[in-house]
């Protein structure tokens, strides 16, 4: 997809085109905002799948992302891993809001998420992350989620982790996970920040509140389950990004 300013003080999307399990939908945006919704037209990622959602705001042009239900990984019938890789482009003055709902990572599953965010140094970013580790009762898969992040050509995060049967031990340890089963990510850049920047803090028992070497603020968060992690990423929206 391609949103661009309009002209008018609103976003056009002269490019929106989706094939496979994943179709993109316009829905009603608010103000200047543009917004599409991800439908998944059958069961994906299966193993073996390879899935691939392109987004890119150009000079000021605000897109808001989101999914239409959770995402549930699964296992395919030959066993090999599946990919999931989300490509996120902002230039100058672009506002993108990327909200997706929970991934589920089922049992026998393994899946590859890779997303990738390149920014100009005027861009305005809100991305969450949320993976739940197995359905109620259920063990989970193993599932590796990276996110890669550049500001005007230059890292500003770039981070892996990877859980599940197969891990590097230790990823449900003390030092890992500690038996949660729901772990999350809320990520703003936001050039606002280079005056002020959010100062480290933790944030209820299981998040914390991390600044970057940029204008950007991370909050990572572990939760019992889905619904608690959605609670603590949503009061951390509200902090900082209003």
């Amino acid at each position: 997809m391609h949103a661009v300013a309009d002209g008018r003080g609103g976003t056009a999307l002269p490019l929106l085109a989706g094939e496979g399990p994943l179709a993109l939908r316009r829905t009603r945006g608010s103000g200047a905002e543009a917004r599409v919704v991800l439908v998944g037209a059958m069961s994906a990622p299966l193993g073996g799948d390879h899935l691939t959602v392109e987004a890119a705001a150009g000079p000021g042009a605000r897109l808001a992302l989101a999914s239409a239900a959770a995402t549930l990984a699964l296992p395919g019938r030959g066993g090999e891993p599946a990919r999931y890789d989300v490509r996120l482009t902002l230039e100058d003055g672009a506002s993108v809001r990327w909200l997706p709902e929970p991934l589920v990572s089922v049992r026998g599953s393994d899946l590859r998420v890779h997303t990738q965010v390149a920014l100009a140094p005027t861009a305005r970013l809100l991305l969450r992350e949320e993976q739940v580790l197995g359905r109620s009762g259920e063990d989970p898969g193993l599932l590796s989620s990276r996110l890669t992040v550049t500001r005007g050509g230059r890292p500003l995060l770039d981070q892996e982790l990877t859980c599940g049967p197969g891990a590097p031990a230790g990823w449900d340890g003390p030092a890992g996970l500690a038996g949660h089963r729901a772990l999350g990510q809320l990520l703003v850049v936001d050039p606002a920040f280079a005056g002020a920047p959010p100062a480290a803090r933790v944030l209820g028992e299981r998040a914390v509140v991390t600044p970057l070497a940029g204008p950007a603020v991370l909050v990572t968060a572990l939760a019992p389950d889905g619904l608690r992690l959605r609670e603590v990423l949503d009061e951390a929206c509200r902090t900082y990004h209003g």
